[in-house]
């Protein structure tokens, strides 16, 4: 097989026509396999995330078929067979009856219980799943959970089911619909009506029991927080979504660790917010499909039917991509008229955003106080820039404790049509004191800061007790100025953030040295300037998740004077974005003629003494060495 990255590229179909699946197509006739070859063969409308999904499939179909060693994991037929036979039978709670199964619901149904490991067990351990609302995320929802306490369940004792969501009435939704699963089975079906007498299942107002095996499937809130002491088989966990839902979480999948043949799902339309885990799990599902060769997530599933673009909510042509309902022909022009309708609607009381958010299933920031919108700061990523030689601005953010210490680099440039661009980078110090250790602190903050440390975007401290270590951030930032012969024109830093490392710099560097007080007059145009120059497309940044995190964070608010930036809550970082900041206070007027860097004399000002004696004996100065 050859090698796909599609990191860059970001051109699935075009992927998928480097090999030949042929002998695939042949053997896996299943209707999740069919609906994958169906999209990327063009024929199904798809967005990019589903067919990267797709993609992934019909290449670890290649990989079991080819023995891949690196890869332990197999598609059992039989397996998908069972659920969508099963899923045959199951009612739909306003039909009163079953209802056909799409192909977009049957692949996620295959892709859940056909994957299988080396013992056989599902390889799928944890899934996250995403659609546009009013697509029946509940019903497949409710044939999942019921499948798993009925069939799953059957040969087995003491096992613990879970619905799961984050308030009581969301989750009276979800429990209801398998309530009325299982009790219809039950009451219509000779098999399972003999099934319930044998084990003794019954219904009842806050859990379903088999008593004789002593199973049960309960429903918990996160209002109510009660997941200790459960170890879920299967867990589901409905509108995963919402900033509550990670709270509890991790109870659920601790619980799970020694569980044989467990499966954590997630299931949400995208929310409002950004700094959660559903949404840094789909980001990271993305990025891990992408590099198709790793192996890192072999057992988590993303599978995420969304617009591919925010301006596709005028294109209905589209809008299967997030809403697969209206795949349905008998059901097409009603579902699209609908939509159109509440675009219009929502367009007219200015909730436009919502409407994308919710119908069109693309997370973005739709708070008003938020500072940068999700798309203008994917925008700005670059590959690669070239740092070696360029005149640079320094901003510095100092903290102790919890906060992370961040120095920001500013680099001025001319792109190929002479357009102003500053290209901005960044590196962390991350302490972990408050939090109790390095892995308490990547989960209060929602970042793998061991893993980008390894990519160079930060360093966990080196005290001992998880505090910042000044030395170590004056030497760090000095090694990095001299590796890179970096020209320092300006550093500037918190008024309050007064350091060791400062009082270093001004004894060793002639750098240009300035405190910035932390207020709305010194502040509000550096930021508006930052805020302006994302939306403009006159900003480059690396693809640092540690940066990219802050400028999500970060919210405006607005005095008298003007705007300055600030968190929604004190475990949410926007270090990066303050130092950034602090580092356009003069990087923002680069090019201007008034710009100290433009400035003759602050040029000899900022020099070395042996820049300085250099500068002396060339013919810029109209001095010869042999006339000194």
């Amino acid at each position: 097989m050859k090698k796909i990255d599609l990191t860059q590229s970001k051109d699935v179909l075009g992927a998928y026509k480097l090999d030949d699946y042929s002998e695939i197509r042949k053997k896996y006739q299943d209707s999740g396999t069919r609906y994958a070859f169906r999209v990327l063969d063009g024929e199904q409308i798809a967005g990019y995330k589903i067919k990267l999904a797709s993609l992934r499939h019909v290449r670890d179909l290649m990989r079991s078929e080819n023995n891949d060693p690196e890869f332990p994991y197999h598609y059992d037929l039989k397996q998908v067979k069972a659920i969508l036979y099963f899923a045959s039978l199951c009612p739909d709670v306003d039909a009163g009856k079953p209802l056909p199964l799409m192909a977009w619901e049957e692949f996620i149904l295959s892709q859940l219980n056909g994957w299988r490991d080396s013992s056989g067990d599902k390889r799928f351990t944890e899934a996250d799943i995403s659609v546009a609302r009013k697509q029946g995320k509940t019903y497949f929802a409710a044939i999942i959970s019921a499948y798993s306490f009925l069939i799953e369940g059957a040969t087995l004792g003491n096992q613990d089911y879970l619905v799961a969501s984050n308030s009581s009435d969301q989750i009276d939704k979800l429990y209801g619909y398998v309530k009325y699963m299982i009790t219809d089975l039950i009451n219509n079906n000779k098999a399972f009506k003999k099934m319930a007498s044998a084990r003794g299942i019954e219904a009842q107002e806050r859990k379903i029991v088999a008593k004789k095996p002593n199973n049960r499937l309960v429903k918990i809130s996160n209002e109510s927080g009660k997941f200790d002491g459960y170890h879920f088989t299967s867990a589901i966990y409905d509108e995963a979504g919402d900033e509550k839902a990670g709270k509890y979480t991790s109870r659920i999948i601790t619980g799970q660790t020694d569980v044989k043949n467990h499966q954590f799902i997630k299931i949400s339309t995208a929310y409002e917010f950004l700094n959660t885990e559903f949404f840094n799990d789909l980001k990271r599902g993305v990025e891990s499909m992408e590099k198709d060769w790793s192996r890192e997530y072999d057992n988590s599933l993303w599978l995420v039917w969304s617009q591919d673009s925010e301006n596709e909510m005028f294109e209905p042509s589209t809008w299967e991509k997030s809403n697969p309902l209206i795949g349905l022909p008998n059901k097409k022009a009603s579902i699209t008229k609908g939509i159109t309708n509440l675009r219009e609607t929502l367009a007219a009381k200015g909730k436009i955003a919502e409407f994308q958010n919710k119908t069109m299933n693309i997370y973005l920031q739709v708070s008003q106080a938020a500072f940068l919108k999700l798309k203008d700061v994917e925008r700005a990523i670059t590959a690669r820039f070239e740092i070696y030689g360029k005149q640079v601005y320094i901003g510095y953010d100092y903290s102790m404790f919890s906060d992370n210490t961040a120095i920001a680099f500013v680099y001025p440039y001319l792109d190929s049509k002479g357009k102003r661009h500053w290209h901005v980078e960044q590196h962390s110090f991350i302490p972990w004191e408050k939090a109790g250790s390095i892995e308490a602190k990547e989960k209060q903050d929602g970042i793998n800061y061991r893993e980008l440390a390894k990519k160079g975007y930060c360093t966990i401290t080196s005290h001992p007790q998880g505090l910042i270590n000044g030395d170590q951030v004056y030497q760090w930032l000095l090694n990095y100025v001299e590796d890179n012969a970096l020209e320092v024109v300006f550093f500037g830093y918190d008024a309050w953030g007064a350091t060791p490392a400062i009082k270093q710099l001004e004894l060793n560097t002639s750098w240009n040295l300035m405190a910035i007080r932390q207020r709305t007059s010194e502040l509000k145009d550096p930021t508006k300037f930052l805020q302006s120059a994302f939306v403009e497309s006159s900003i480059t940044r690396l693809d640092d998740k540690i940066m990219e995190k802050a400028l999500l964070n970060a919210q405006v608010i607005e005095d008298k004077i003007g705007i300055q930036v600030d968190k929604a809550k004190a475990t949410l970082k926007i270090d990066v974005v303050d130092a950034i900041i602090d580092a356009l206070y003069q990087g923002m007027i680069h090019f201007e003629d008034y710009s100290d860097v433009n400035d003759p004399e602050k040029q000899i000002e900022r020099m070395t003494p042996q820049q300085k004696l250099d500068w002396l004996l060339s013919d810029e100065a109209g001095l010869m060495g042999d006339e000194l």
